[in-house]
């Protein structure tokens, strides 16, 4: 297959008054000039996002089918590679904060996702879900609030993921355990005969049979040595996907997926066969079950490269920095914080005097 022709244009748009470059406004359908004011809308496809077929595509991933090329940096730092729109004044890994070269960015193919879900939430949102995560904090020191958070810093990413689908079908061998009880006799600390009921389980042996369709399953496309996204703001909903628009990624910063199809497909295998233990202990019925043995065969299987939104960055509190992280569609939050070591202190003494008091009077 010859090589692509590569369209700049698809990845940055220009605005039409001034030149300045567009960029996206979350939670709508149009791109806009920080400049201006100028709006365009997206050009959206009125298509559904398109499921690939996943062995026919394992089979010519070296075609680098439907493919652009991109501007890449690498973090030195945790190896992050991020694509950065130009109009970046300063370059920061999203991750890391370390200083990024402009000068020592890389043009690569990069695979067009099939699908992209939007960001809802601005950054300014982003910042102040934060401000309200904090307050929420327990144990956290009294002047938190005044930690140093620095907007330039919080940048919107997309992060690339592989999501799998399969008509799954499994056979399994086990045992189903039901409960039973007995009464058995006992003498107490006073020596006086008492007697009990004990719960018993009587086992036996089962086999069975289950199917059904596995949707969606999410698996990362990029790891990194640091910055990992926790996965208190790694849900998103995926019905909200819309195929892909470059124009979704103006202004924001984009991850290129490191880990490769074939890898991600043996991540999604390990989800799956999670997903077909918890079929079959359904199967099994009963108070509880074991599953000894089980095959499982994927069938019709498709797959997506798509991209999620989050927002990161970074604030200080007494000269230590502190990594968050805001869901750019739902708006969760999760991130390092710190403790106030004499509010945990004092709360354990007066706990400690608590029970030491109940512990004298029931004496």
């Amino acid at each position: 297959m010859s090589d692509p022709v590569i369209q700049k244009s698809e990845l940055k748009k220009a605005c039409k008054n001034c030149g300045a470059e567009l960029t996206y406004k979350p939670g709508t359908t149009q791109v806009t000039c920080d400049y201006c004011g100028h709006k365009e809308e997206l050009n959206l496809s009125l298509d559904t996002v398109k499921e690939l077929p996943l062995r026919e595509y394992l089979r010519e991933m070296g075609s680098q089918a439907n493919s652009v090329e991109i501007s890449l940096l690498h973090c030195k730092n945790c190896g992050a590679n991020q694509h950065v729109e130009e109009n970046y004044k300063s370059l920061h890994c999203v991750y890391c904060g370390t200083p990024l070269i402009r000068e020592d960015a890389v043009t690569e193919q990069w695979i067009l996702p099939g699908g992209v879900l939007p960001f809802q939430l601005t950054q300014q949102e982003a910042l102040l879900r934060f401000k309200k995560w904090v307050k929420g904090l327990w144990w956290a020191p009294n002047d938190l609030q005044k930690a140093s958070l620095d907007p330039q810093f919080t940048k919107g990413l997309y992060l690339p993921y592989w999501t799998f689908d399969a008509q799954l079908y499994g056979r399994y061998t086990g045992s189903r355990g039901d409960y039973y009880y007995e009464t058995e006799s006992y003498r107490d600390s006073k020596g006086r005969n008492q007697t009990r009921r004990v719960r018993k389980t009587r086992w036996s042996p089962v086999s069975g049979n289950i199917q059904g369709f596995v949707d969606d399953t999410l698996i990362n496309a990029s790891k990194q040595h640091t910055g990992k996204v926790p996965r208190g703001v790694s849900r998103w909903d995926l019905k909200k996907l819309q195929p892909f628009e470059s124009g979704f990624l103006a202004g924001f910063v984009t991850e290129k997926y490191t880990i490769p199809l074939n890898q991600g497909h043996l991540e999604a295998q390990d989800e799956m066969r999670n997903i077909a233990t918890v079929w079959a202990r359904r199967d099994i019925g009963g108070d509880e079950q074991r599953v000894n043995q089980l095959n499982i065969q994927l069938e019709e299987e498709t797959f997506k490269h798509i991209l999620l939104p989050v927002y990161i960055s970074a604030y200080r509190y007494k000269n230590k920095e502190y990594s968050f992280f805001v869901n750019g569609e739902n708006g969760s939050v999760s991130g390092k914080r710190p403790y106030s070591f004499w509010k945990i202190f004092f709360a354990v003494l007066a706990g400690l005097l608590f029970f030491g008091l109940i512990y004298l009077f029931s004496k």
